[in-house]
Formats: C-alpha cells, sequence, structure tokens
C-alpha cells in the first residue's frame, strides 16, 4: 500500500503529467535558488503560502529536479506515516511492542483516502503529525527542550502547529516554550538572512505576515479568499462562514452559476462570536477534564495529547481534507481502549463510531458532505467522546 502511494506521484512526474502541489513546491525551491520574491505584492496571489523558512527548505531539495524533488517528498511522507503510526501506538499503550496488530492496522485503513491526498498532492501533514507525537513522547520524557524543538521545525513548515504553545503554557512546560519561541525566531528570521540578505529576508517574512498570517476579513482567509470559504475548508472558520453567512460553497475562478448551502444569513461580525464563543466553551470544556499535574498517567496523557491535536485541528483556519490525517493519532487511542477492554465507555465508543460514519460519507456524497462540514463535525465527536473518557478516568469512573 506504501509502495503505491509513492510510486503514483513520481509516476507523475515522469511521464509529464500534473504533479498538483508538488510542482509548487519545485517552483517555490527554485525561486530561494534564483534570488528571486517568493512572494509577490499585495495586488498578486501568493503562489506559495507557507513562512519563508519552507521555502528555504524546499530549496535544496529543488536543485535535484521536480522528479528528484517528488521522491524525496514521497519518501519523506513515508517516512512521516510510518513514524506517525508508531508514535501514536507508543503514546496510546505507553509501549514499543507486544501491541494488537488491529491498533496499527486500523486508524490508517480508515483514514486512508486522507493520508492518500498527501501523498498525491505533496501536502507535508503527515509530517507535521510525526513532530507533534515525538513532540508528545519527548515530553513525556522529559526532554522539553527538544520537544520545543520539533513543534517549532513544525511550525516553521506551516505555521499553525504554534497554536500548542498556550498548551505548553498552561501545563507550565516553560523550558518547552523558550526553545519553541527561540527555534522559531531562528528559523524564520535568523535562517533566511545568509541566503536571501537581510533586506530580501526581511520583505519575504513580512508579506508572508500580512498576505497570510494575519489577513482574515469578509472575503476569507489569507491568500485563497474565495477557497476558503469552500466545501474544501473544514476549520471551524470555514463551515461557520458557509454555512452562516450567503457565502458560496464551491468558488471557482471561471464565471458560474453561484450556489448557497447557509442555513442562516448572519453578520461576519456575528458568525466571529460565535466562533470565539465554541473556541471558549471547547477550551474551558478541554482545561476541564485535564487532571492536574500529580495526577497525570501515561493513559491519560494519551487522551489529552489526542484532545489537542483535535482542537488544533479544529480551530486552523485553513483544514483542507488532507490535515485530518491528524485523526491518526486519536483513532489510534480510541482503537487501543476498545482493543484493551479499557473501556466499556458508551460515549466514547457511539462517537467514534458516528464520527467514522460521517467521514465516510464523503464517499458517495464527495462535495456535499464535506459542505456540511462531516470532517469537522468527525472531529468534534472524537472530542467529546475522549474528552468525557478523560473525565470518567480523572474521577476514577471508568472500567
Amino acid at each position: 500500500m506504501l509502495l503505491v502511494l509513492v510510486v503514483v506521484p513520481i509516476s507523475h512526474s515522469v511521464r509529464g503529467q500534473s504533479t498538483k502541489d508538488y510542482w509548487v513546491w519545485f517552483q517555490t525551491g527554485q525561486t530561494v535558488l534564483q534570488g528571486g520574491e517568493i512572494y509577490p505584492d499585495r495586488w498578486h496571489k501568493f503562489p506559495f503560502m507557507y513562512p519563508p523558512s519552507c521555502a528555504l527548505f524546499l530549496a535544496p531539495v529543488s536543485a535535484l529536479g521536480q522528479t528528484g524533488l517528488v521522491v524525496v517528498l514521497a519518501l519523506s511522507n513515508a517516512a512521516a506515516w510510518i513514524c506517525s503510526i508508531i508514535f501514536s501506538v507508543r503514546l496510546a499503550t505507553g509501549t514499543w511492542r507486544r501491541v494488537h496488530l488491529f491498533v496499527y492496522l486500523a486508524p490508517s485503513l480508515v483514514l486512508g483516502a486522507y493520508i492518500w491526498g498527501n501523498f498525491l498532492l505533496g501536502q507535508p501533514s503527515l509530517v507535521l503529525l510525526a513532530l507533534m507525537l515525538g513532540a508528545f513522547i519527548l515530553l513525556q520524557r522529559k526532554f522539553q527542550s527538544l520537544a520545543g524543538g520539533l513543534i517549532a521545525v513544525a511550525a516553521a513548515i506551516k505555521a499553525f502547529p504554534a497554536i500548542a504553545i498556550v498548551y505548553l503554557v498552561y501545563r507550565r512546560y516553560w523550558i518547552a516554550v523558550a526553545s519553541l519561541v527561540v527555534t522559531v525566531t531562528f528559523l524564520l528570521i535568523v535562517l533566511p538572512i545568509p541566503f536571501r540578505g537581510y533586506a530580501q529576508a526581511k520583505q519575504d517574512l513580512e508579506r508572508w505576515s500580512s498576505g497570510m498570517l494575519f489577513k482574515y476579513d469578509e472575503t476569507g482567509v489569507g491568500q485563497r479568499l474565495g477557497r476558503s470559504n469552500s466545501w474544501k475548508n473544514q476549520s471551524i472558520w470555514g463551515i461557520a462562514n458557509r454555512l452562516l453567512r450567503h457565502v458560496e460553497y464551491d468558488h471557482k475562478y471561471e464565471p458560474h452559476e453561484p450556489v448557497y448551502a447557509n442555513v442562516a444569513d448572519l453578520g461576519f461580525d456575528t458568525v466571529n462570536r460565535i466562533i470565539l464563543a465554541c473556541a471558549l466553551g471547547l477550551g474551558l470544556a478541554f482545561i476541564g477534564v485535564l487532571p492536574s499535574a500529580g495526577r497525570r498517567t501515561p493513559e491519560t496523557d494519551a487522551i489529552e495529547f489526542a484532545l489537542l491535536l483535535l482542537l488544533m485541528l479544529v480551530f486552523t483556519p485553513l483544514s483542507f481534507g488532507y490535515l485530518f490525517a491528524w485523526l491518526l493519532y486519536p483513532l489510534t487511542v480510541v482503537v487501543q481502549r476498545v482493543v484493551a477492554a479499557a473501556t466499556k465507555s458508551v460515549p466514547l465508543i457511539g462517537c467514534s463510531a458516528c464520527a467514522v460514519a460521517l467521514l465516510a460519507l464523503s464517499i458517495p456524497f464527495r462535495v456535499m458532505a464535506p459542505t456540511y462540514g462531516n470532517a469537522l463535525f468527525a472531529a468534534l465527536l472524537l472530542f467529546a467522546g475522549l474528552a468525557i473518557e478523560l473525565w470518567l478516568l480523572k474521577r476514577g469512573a471508568v472500567s
């Protein structure tokens, strides 16, 4: 299965067929090598939306040619998928061996389409997941500086993993917080200067920050204004705007008949208040079920980290389908608890079964299911089931 996922994008490149986002990564790397502008001025759409540090990472790989870049990135995704499975099982079970085969296989089989999307498009979601899970293992082993560094590398590739700093502060992982801040600062500001020059590096960071990081208005998020409210975006930002405002759910650049899925017609400010209220409610629920520092165990940590990943997934401004490969870890925790008979909790089993059913709706209803947020609500159901499970564990009520 892994061999097929790696070979297909390489075959597309060799045969001159569409290589999806791999082409963007190649062009971006070449632009860096040639000293060109990664981000155009504010009047033009960014072809590359990720941080300047990510563009810098792509530069040496692009020197191998387009097919060479596809090979390296496809193999990187393969390694990241394997690591994500192994790290997920390690966190969920507390051991590296003697784990039921179903715990390794079931989550990847359920999420096969989302994992495939990363290989086909060349997206780094599996790499980010492996980095985050590695950081969690390091936190358990009290290597805070390395954990913060891994999260920083993930944030340097795609900014949203930096959200984890809120959790690190709450849990008082001060060394990890310092490591995260210092490493991100180095990767975003210091590292590009020798390669891009001070003026160009400063321009890259300013244009990316203003064009992507801090751009959100009635038209959408960052550089994908219409697309960020389309059926492909499964974040709470995209779905709330799509369902509660009169905006298109199938944005296209060519002339077309607008289509809508909204169940209300609220103002932009009102929708944002609803999103913030959801963030506050889910954040308080997360904090409420967490055990105190003295009562944490590997079992509670497994669920705690799963809840954190789910929150990050829900509140990332742009959560397209391939990013939901991150559900690999929460589903591993669920499968482990069921297989090992660690739980008989009806809420956990019921919520997880409904979540899988929601994800499966994308097969017969490829557009309409995501339009109404099947992946988002699947993530929220998993959050609810695991939050109740952790609450029961905290009270000593799980048997």
